[in-house]
């Protein structure tokens, strides 16, 4: 996970996309970025998709298994939206089991978030833009 998450943050980067939070677990990741070329995003996001899951499965004596199912480009609607997400994000390690606190998962940038803003203004975010049924079109205004 490590590696995956070194290289899904040098293509941010080389792609001077502002990667504003990201969170990579054992089976999928999440990024939250900003950039003006996002059609280059995805292409380059394709090639990594690619080249690793051929790696991998090769390390694995898996070929053909399907290690990458889809990759969704959603712009942000609101600010309402936008703090919900990165929300989600950060909580995603808690809700999948993996820790109990966001700041404990190794592979992402919660420990970096909350450093930025303190920990008053992250509960305070939190609260204010829950994730609630994160996903299910809640966010239409």
């Amino acid at each position: 996970m490590s590696e995956c998450e070194s290289a899904l943050i040098e293509l941010c980067h080389n792609l001077r996309a502002r990667l504003d939070v990201w969170c990579v677990l054992p089976n999928h990741y999440h990024l939250l970025t900003r950039t003006a070329r996002i059609s280059e995003l995805r292409t380059r996001l394709g090639k990594f998709h690619g080249s690793s899951s051929y790696r991998w499965n090769g390390e694995d004596g898996a070929r053909g298994r399907k290690v990458w199912f889809r990759a969704v480009e959603r712009s942000m609607r609101s600010e309402r939206h936008y703090y919900a997400t990165l929300n989600y994000i950060n909580h995603n390690p808690v809700k999948h089991g993996y820790v109990e606190k966001w700041q404990d998962w190794p592979f992402s940038s919660a420990r970096e978030y909350f450093a930025s803003i303190g920990e008053e203004d992250g509960e305070r975010i939190w609260r204010d833009y829950p994730v609630l049924d994160y996903g299910r079109e809640w966010d239409v205004d």
